[in-house]
């Protein structure tokens, strides 16, 4: 049997309570932009299949490479809120990716029944958009980290979403022609 007061912690027993850390502070404006910054791209991708999901997979539409635009600049954005290089780098790639397979996931929910031979427009369109915007994001991520040093998260986060929207856009193109 346990003495009384054992399931109370150490260190609450001996006198010292030490807060718990939280690392993310919801009231913080940068939390935000960062939360904001991964869920861009597939807040966008949903919205576009929920509104007018393509139905051919020929060709790029415009919701193609707003998706892909989006989600390259969301994550250059969730970026340029970290300070360091190697921080800058990886929150870009890093968002880039969770928000890369969230649109796929829409894809395949918007796509809503299997087909043989070829993908479902809804799961092509998808795909061609995560792909270029995770090369948007590549190239976010290298400029992220160039302009690490620089204090203004302004001038950190203008180029860094012009450059991994404009590579995404590209990016698109180069794979839905």
């Amino acid at each position: 049997m346990s003495a009384p007061g054992d399931d109370v912690p150490v260190s609450v027993r001996l006198g010292e309570v030490v807060p718990p850390e939280d690392p993310e502070d919801w009231t913080r404006p940068l939390t935000w932009v960062v939360a904001l910054g991964m869920l861009a791209g597939p807040v966008a991708a949903a919205a576009w299949f929920i509104v007018a999901a393509p139905t051919s997979a020929d060709r790029a539409v415009p919701g193609t490479f707003l998706v892909a635009a989006v989600l390259a600049g969301g994550a250059a954005a969730t970026g340029a809120t970290q300070q360091g290089v190697a921080r800058a780098a990886t929150a870009t790639l890093g968002a880039a990716l969770f928000a890369a397979l969230l649109v796929i996931v829409l894809g395949v929910v918007a796509a809503g029944e299997r087909q043989t031979g070829a993908a479902p427009p809804a799961l092509a369109h998808a795909f061609a958009a995560a792909l270029g915007g995770v090369g948007g994001a590549s190239v976010a991520s290298v400029l992220a980290a160039l302009l690490a040093r620089v204090r203004s998260r302004s001038l950190r986060l203008a180029p860094t979403v012009m450059a991994g929207a404009a590579v995404a856009v590209v990016g698109v193109a180069a794979l839905m022609p």
